[in-house]
């Protein structure tokens, strides 16, 4: 392998890296509970919190609904039981039973309306809760799964990373640096000569540096300074 070949490989080699590093960080993001799961979690306990509230409502308006019925079979009572005679008396009793007989009726039409919210609420309790049931299960297999391609990204890293190092290593200090040197101003600091073009700049090469290139020797491109390489 020609030194500029081996140039080549490296900037191949850290390319890939880079898009493995950048794949790695993506996939350590999705570690986690999913968005879906989180929105599915919420909406069950606002539903849950929401049936909660309807119920003790309810509980309160049957208590309020039992203090009624006390008061109302108290007041019949004693509207039948002959001991009240003033006409008066009997007319602010009459009074008094057709308010809380009124009164009972408008709690029961409160208690109704509440009793058919607590029911569509408690349906949608059990559909979101059937529905958590299933994200959660999917969400689970997909974690696993993301495991799975974090261990074998990390894999793959560690390999190239191993072959990165030799190649380095392989490579003379001064073109090590005069690499990193290219990579750090150009980004890419080897370019394919194809057909007789720098594959970056696009420029038409000379022939001098096309076959001191071909010879293996290190040659910048004459335009973008890239170290050139003829495969």
């Amino acid at each position: 392998m020609s030194t500029s070949q081996q140039l080549y490989r490296l900037q191949e080699l850290d390319l890939e890296i880079e898009s493995k590093e950048h794949a790695l960080q993506k996939l350590t993001s999705q570690l986690g509970d999913s968005p879906e799961l989180v929105k599915t979690r919420a909406d069950l306990a606002a539903a849950q919190h929401h049936q909660e509230e309807l119920h003790q409502q309810q509980r309160s308006l049957e208590w309020e609904d039992d203090d009624l019925t006390g008061k109302l079979k108290t007041a019949e009572e004693e509207l039948y039981s002959g001991r009240v005679r003033n006409p008066k008396e009997l007319s602010n009793l009459q009074q008094d039973i057709a308010m809380i007989k009124n009164k009972r009726g408008q709690l029961d039409d409160k208690i109704l309306v509440l009793m058919e919210q607590h029911d569509a609420v408690t349906k949608k309790v059990a559909e979101l809760t059937a529905q958590l049931k299933i994200v959660a299960a999917a969400s689970a297999v997909e974690q696993q799964q993301l495991a799975v391609d974090i261990q074998l990204t990390k894999d793959a890293l560690a390999a190239l990373e191993s072959e990165r190092q030799a190649l380095r290593h392989s490579l003379d200090p001064p073109l090590n640096r005069m690499y990193d040197d290219l990579k750090k101003h150009k980004k890419l600091a080897v370019a394919r000569a194809t057909q007789g073009t720098c594959s970056v700049c696009r420029i038409q090469l000379p022939s001098t540096d096309l076959q001191k290139a071909r010879s293996g020797s290190i040659v910048p491109c004459s335009s973008c300074g890239r170290i050139l390489y003829l495969p």
